[in-house]
Protein backbone atom coordinates (compact mmCIF):
# COMPACT_ATOMS: atom_id res chain seq x y z
CA UNK A 1 0.00 0.00 0.00
CA UNK A 2 1.12 3.71 -0.78
CA UNK A 3 2.89 5.70 2.35
CA UNK A 4 2.24 9.41 3.01
CA UNK A 5 3.87 11.76 4.20
CA UNK A 6 2.44 14.63 5.80
CA UNK A 7 5.35 16.97 5.98
CA UNK A 8 4.66 18.50 2.54
CA UNK A 9 1.57 16.83 0.97
CA UNK A 10 3.61 14.12 -0.49
CA UNK A 11 1.84 10.34 -0.97
CA UNK A 12 5.41 8.21 -1.43
CA UNK A 13 4.49 5.34 -4.21
CA UNK A 14 7.68 3.48 -4.90
CA UNK A 15 11.08 3.66 -3.76
CA UNK A 16 14.52 2.58 -5.13
CA UNK A 17 16.14 1.26 -2.17
CA UNK A 18 19.27 0.01 -3.79
CA UNK A 19 19.97 3.33 -5.66
CA UNK A 20 22.22 4.99 -2.37
CA UNK A 21 23.93 1.31 -1.57
CA UNK A 22 25.24 1.46 -5.33
CA UNK A 23 25.35 5.36 -6.41
CA UNK A 24 26.79 8.20 -4.49
CA UNK A 25 24.10 10.77 -5.37
CA UNK A 26 25.73 14.38 -6.58
CA UNK A 27 22.65 15.58 -7.20
CA UNK A 28 18.47 15.30 -6.69
CA UNK A 29 16.41 16.54 -9.65
CA UNK A 30 12.55 16.25 -9.34
CA UNK A 31 10.55 15.38 -12.91
CA UNK A 32 6.95 15.05 -13.42
CA UNK A 33 5.22 11.90 -15.67
CA UNK A 34 3.83 11.66 -18.53
CA UNK A 35 1.19 9.16 -17.84
CA UNK A 36 -1.75 7.30 -19.22
CA UNK A 37 -4.92 7.52 -17.23
CA UNK A 38 -5.28 3.72 -16.49
CA UNK A 39 -1.24 3.71 -15.38
CA UNK A 40 -2.51 6.61 -12.89
CA UNK A 41 -4.56 4.78 -11.33
CA UNK A 42 -2.74 1.65 -11.11
CA UNK A 43 0.37 3.84 -9.52
CA UNK A 44 -2.01 5.25 -6.55
CA UNK A 45 -2.49 1.24 -5.69
CA UNK A 46 1.11 1.49 -4.55
CA UNK A 47 2.68 -1.68 -6.34
CA UNK A 48 4.89 -0.09 -8.78
CA UNK A 49 8.72 -1.10 -9.04
CA UNK A 50 11.77 0.89 -9.55
CA UNK A 51 14.05 -2.02 -9.69
CA UNK A 52 16.49 -1.89 -12.43
CA UNK A 53 14.88 1.91 -13.94
CA UNK A 54 17.01 4.88 -15.00
CA UNK A 55 16.77 7.71 -17.38
CA UNK A 56 18.08 8.77 -20.41
CA UNK A 57 18.47 11.48 -23.01
CA UNK A 58 17.17 11.16 -26.37
CA UNK A 59 19.68 11.49 -29.06
CA UNK A 60 19.13 15.13 -30.00
CA UNK A 61 19.22 15.76 -26.16
CA UNK A 62 15.74 17.36 -26.35
CA UNK A 63 13.38 15.09 -23.79
CA UNK A 64 14.35 12.50 -21.02
CA UNK A 65 12.62 8.89 -20.96
CA UNK A 66 12.32 6.74 -17.88
CA UNK A 67 13.10 3.63 -19.25
CA UNK A 68 12.56 0.13 -17.37
CA UNK A 69 9.45 1.16 -14.78
CA UNK A 70 7.51 -0.89 -13.76
CA UNK A 71 3.72 0.23 -13.80
CA UNK A 72 1.29 -3.14 -13.26
CA UNK A 73 -2.09 -3.56 -15.59
CA UNK A 74 -5.10 -1.65 -13.98
CA UNK A 75 -7.50 -4.22 -12.90
CA UNK A 76 -10.76 -1.92 -13.74
CA UNK A 77 -9.29 -0.88 -16.74
CA UNK A 78 -11.72 -0.87 -19.82
CA UNK A 79 -9.34 -0.15 -22.68
CA UNK A 80 -9.06 -3.03 -25.39
CA UNK A 81 -5.65 -2.95 -25.65
CA UNK A 82 -3.46 -3.04 -22.47
CA UNK A 83 -0.34 -0.80 -22.14
CA UNK A 84 3.36 -2.45 -21.77
CA UNK A 85 4.03 -2.89 -18.10
CA UNK A 86 7.59 -1.30 -18.52
CA UNK A 87 7.31 1.08 -21.81
CA UNK A 88 9.52 3.91 -21.52
CA UNK A 89 7.51 7.57 -20.02
CA UNK A 90 8.94 10.94 -20.34
CA UNK A 91 10.08 13.07 -18.05
CA UNK A 92 8.55 16.47 -18.06
CA UNK A 93 11.18 19.31 -17.25
CA UNK A 94 11.98 22.50 -18.41
CA UNK A 95 14.24 23.21 -21.80
CA UNK A 96 16.75 24.35 -19.23
CA UNK A 97 16.73 22.00 -16.84
CA UNK A 98 17.09 19.06 -19.77
CA UNK A 99 20.00 20.67 -20.97
CA UNK A 100 21.80 21.04 -17.78
CA UNK A 101 20.97 17.58 -16.89
CA UNK A 102 22.55 16.07 -20.41
CA UNK A 103 25.58 18.55 -19.71
CA UNK A 104 26.02 16.83 -16.82
CA UNK A 105 25.94 13.29 -17.95
CA UNK A 106 28.70 13.78 -20.22
CA UNK A 107 30.80 12.97 -17.82
CA UNK A 108 32.04 10.01 -18.04
CA UNK A 109 30.70 7.85 -15.15
CA UNK A 110 27.35 9.79 -14.12
CA UNK A 111 23.62 8.32 -14.59
CA UNK A 112 20.75 9.23 -14.38
CA UNK A 113 18.95 7.36 -11.53
CA UNK A 114 15.08 7.18 -10.11
CA UNK A 115 15.31 7.65 -6.28
CA UNK A 116 11.69 7.41 -5.74
CA UNK A 117 7.74 8.28 -7.30
CA UNK A 118 5.11 9.99 -5.49
CA UNK A 119 2.44 11.88 -5.81
CA UNK A 120 3.07 15.82 -4.89
CA UNK A 121 -0.20 18.00 -4.90
CA UNK A 122 -2.33 15.60 -7.13
CA UNK A 123 0.48 15.09 -9.92
CA UNK A 124 2.96 11.98 -10.22
CA UNK A 125 6.42 13.29 -10.06
CA UNK A 126 9.65 11.07 -10.07
CA UNK A 127 13.20 12.63 -7.71
CA UNK A 128 16.22 11.42 -10.06
CA UNK A 129 19.49 11.49 -8.92
CA UNK A 130 22.62 12.29 -10.67
CA UNK A 131 24.87 9.56 -9.60
CA UNK A 132 27.85 8.19 -10.25
CA UNK A 133 28.16 4.75 -9.44
CA UNK A 134 30.67 3.17 -6.10
CA UNK A 135 32.56 0.15 -6.02
CA UNK A 136 33.25 -2.79 -4.39
CA UNK A 137 35.95 -0.57 -1.67
CA UNK A 138 33.38 2.15 -1.62
CA UNK A 139 30.52 0.23 -0.54
CA UNK A 140 32.66 -1.34 2.03
CA UNK A 141 33.50 2.73 3.64
CA UNK A 142 29.81 3.45 3.43
CA UNK A 143 28.71 -0.10 5.12
CA UNK A 144 31.35 0.76 7.73
CA UNK A 145 30.13 4.42 8.36
CA UNK A 146 26.81 3.53 8.75
CA UNK A 147 27.36 0.84 11.34
CA UNK A 148 29.62 2.92 13.60
CA UNK A 149 27.00 5.83 13.11
CA UNK A 150 24.68 3.56 14.44
CA UNK A 151 26.86 2.13 17.28
CA UNK A 152 27.09 5.61 18.69
CA UNK A 153 23.91 6.42 18.24
CA UNK A 154 23.21 3.15 20.34
CA UNK A 155 25.47 4.01 22.80
CA UNK A 156 23.70 7.37 23.43
CA UNK A 157 20.50 5.86 23.78
CA UNK A 158 18.65 6.26 27.07
CA UNK A 159 21.39 8.91 28.26
CA UNK A 160 20.11 11.74 29.85
CA UNK A 161 21.32 14.58 28.42
CA UNK A 162 19.87 17.51 30.78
Amino acid sequence: MARKDNTDGKKVVATNRKARQFYEILDVVEAGLQLAGPEVKSLRTGQASLDGCYARPTDGGGELFLHNFYIPPYVFATSIEPLDTRRNRKLLLHGAEIRKIVGKLTTKGLTLIPLEVYFKNGWAKVSLGLAKGKTGADRRDSMKKKDLRREAEKSFKGVYRG
